[in-house]
């Protein structure tokens, strides 16, 4: 059952939410980071939803079920399309930018199909359950894609302040939310993961905005310099 931590925390969330959203608003880079307005756009009117059906059937009904992990896998893959564009904007000098996003498809694809097969092969196929199998497995697909991120940029000497923290930010949230899961599925009955998704939920949105308007878009990190020894 819900108690009013959990009402709070719903509530925390939206809020947060919105600010971010409003922050990205007010420094006008809808067009640059469609991709994360569109993921913060979704959130909200889910979490109002969330709120709605809870009021309305419970916490405990099978609708709400049913909503919250459709609600979930969409915002997974939201999420999931904010890290290709990450992908792109790493790789824009490299005017790759059609092949990531045909990579990214491809890749999306891949994940659905091995997850209705992972369902389709077991005694359980109801519909919720390869939803939930979709998002757990898109979380782990994005903390991979993001080191590897990562690893390129490291490789290509990658100095953009404002881009690195965007993919810092989302290598720390997929990494704790794959291990929630990871744990969840071990310990299913401790409630404490409930807490630490509300706050890593909470998190993202606060470190967004914290780089957009913190951070300016041309800041550069500097880099350590290998010196070769002198012979």
């Amino acid at each position: 059952m819900m108690g009013p931590v959990d009402y709070l925390l719903l509530l925390a969330d939206l809020l947060v939410e919105i600010c971010c959203l409003v922050c990205l608003l007010r420094k006008r880079v809808f067009s640059q980071h469609f991709t994360i307005v569109l993921y913060l756009c979704a959130s909200i009117a889910i979490g109002i939803g969330r709120y709605g059906v809870i009021g309305a059937v419970g916490f405990t009904s099978v609708a709400y079920h049913y909503f919250f992990y459709y609600s979930d896998a969409l915002l997974t893959i939201c999420l999931y399309f904010v890290l290709m564009n990450l992908y792109a904007r790493v790789f824009s000098e490299m005017e790759i930018s059609k092949f990531v996003r045909g990579g990214a498809m491809l890749l999306l694809a891949g994940t659905a199909g091995i997850s209705y097969h992972m369902v389709a092969a077991s005694t359980d196929k109801l519909v919720t359950h390869f939803v939930f199998e979709l998002s757990q497995n898109l979380y782990f697909v994005g903390v991979l894609l993001t080191y590897l991120l990562w690893g390129a940029m490291m490789k290509m000497r990658e100095n953009r302040t404002h881009l690195m923290q965007l993919v810092l930010s989302m290598g720390v949230y997929f990494s704790a939310f794959a291990g929630s899961y990871a744990l969840g599925n071990m310990y299913p009955g401790l409630m404490v993961w409930r807490y630490v998704c509300h706050l890593m939920v909470m998190w993202l949105p606060l470190s967004w905005a914290y780089t957009f308007m913190k951070v300016p878009e041309d800041t550069r990190m500097a880099t350590a310099r290998v010196l070769a020894p002198n012979r």
